[in-house]
């Protein structure tokens, strides 16, 4: 699917309207706990049974009883997710808040590193992840960046389409246009996310040119990879679109960084759900197709300047 790269101006009108600041501190190592999904988060409290909500009955039994979807996050991803006066705020948590009405129960975001958050599903401390995650065939797969099986897998419901981007500090001093300017250079990332794969695909491909390698700096969190860059210690870092857009509008004013070349390798992000647990991922693809119908769900995003990165269409396990 085709995303519409938002411009600058169209972003900075919208942003302009909130309260939210970038956090540049490394936050992703705390953990916020029993974070709701803010008042618009409207559903059953712990222990509700029962609820008026359309989807309630679609919940697995033991969430419908506990009135809470757990969800697993990287709160350091302004503005999908990120923490602002000791609350997880963003993208994310608004479009769970309006999943939330149409199912009946409000979910409760946890933060933690972002390459441990598909483990934390599978073992049960989370219900769901819902980080910016790109819906790829090899976390479909369980499989790791060498292709090896280190899991089961997850499935995916895909509510935002969003590609990688290359950012700068603000006045570009080193002259970068795009991704193919980075051979040789020094470049920062964080740890597990696609953008790192596609930092290491740009690498390969330098080297099979008769290039230099990309120097790729992969940090647990993507605020230490912004901190690098905005220090001068590598030369470019590698983001998913709307946080380096927004990165480009807020860190210092708008002063920190900018960014350069076009969006790479567009794809959809997902709601991660376990394999064996179609019926959750059944009831949220729903309650995503009943927020679209609505209108609360291109809400949530506009709210964030994400707009342009709207899905038409609840549909699983669209990447690749």
């Amino acid at each position: 699917m085709a995303v519409r790269i938002p411009t600058r101006r169209t972003l900075a009108t919208v942003l302009a309207a909130t309260t939210a600041s970038l956090l540049l501190s490394a936050c992703g190592d705390q953990t916020a706990a029993g974070q709701g999904s803010g008042a618009d988060g409207a559903g059953a409290g712990a222990g509700a049974a029962k609820s008026d909500a359309p989807l309630f009955a679609r919940l697995p039994a033991d969430i419908r009883a506990a009135g809470v979807i757990k969800v697993g996050t990287d709160a350091t991803y302004a503005p999908m997710e990120f923490v602002e006066n000791g609350k997880i705020v963003g993208v994310d948590p608004d479009v769970a808040a309006a999943l939330g009405k149409h199912l009946g129960v409000r979910f409760e975001f946890t933060s933690g590193t972002f390459d441990s958050l598909i483990s934390s599903l599978n073992s049960g401390r989370q219900d769901v992840v819902m980080s910016s995650m790109s819906d790829t065939m090899a976390r479909q797969q369980g499989l790791d960046d060498k292709g090896q099986k280190t899991g089961n897998g997850v499935d995916f419901v895909d509510y935002f389409v969003a590609g990688s981007v290359v950012y700068v500090q603000k006045g570009n001093p080193q002259q970068i246009r795009s991704i193919a300017d980075l051979c040789g250079k020094k470049t920062a990332v964080q740890r597990g996310t696609t953008f790192e794969e596609v930092a290491k695909t740009r690498s390969k491909e330098c080297e099979a040119s008769g290039k230099p390698a990309l120097a790729i700096e992969s940090f647990p969190t993507d605020a230490e990879a912004q901190t690098r860059v905005k220090a001068g210690g590598a030369v470019a870092g590698v983001n998913d679109y709307p946080v380096a857009a927004y990165l480009a509008l807020k860190a210092d004013g708008g002063n920190a960084f900018e960014v350069v070349g076009n969006q790479i390798q567009a794809g959809p992000f997902g709601i991660a759900v376990a394999k064996d647990n179609p019926e959750l991922r059944d009831a949220l693809k729903a309650a995503l197709a009943a927020s679209i119908a609505d209108g609360s769900y291109q809400k949530a995003l506009d709210k964030w300047g994400a707009g342009t990165g709207a899905v038409a269409t609840a549909n699983v396990n669209t990447g690749s």
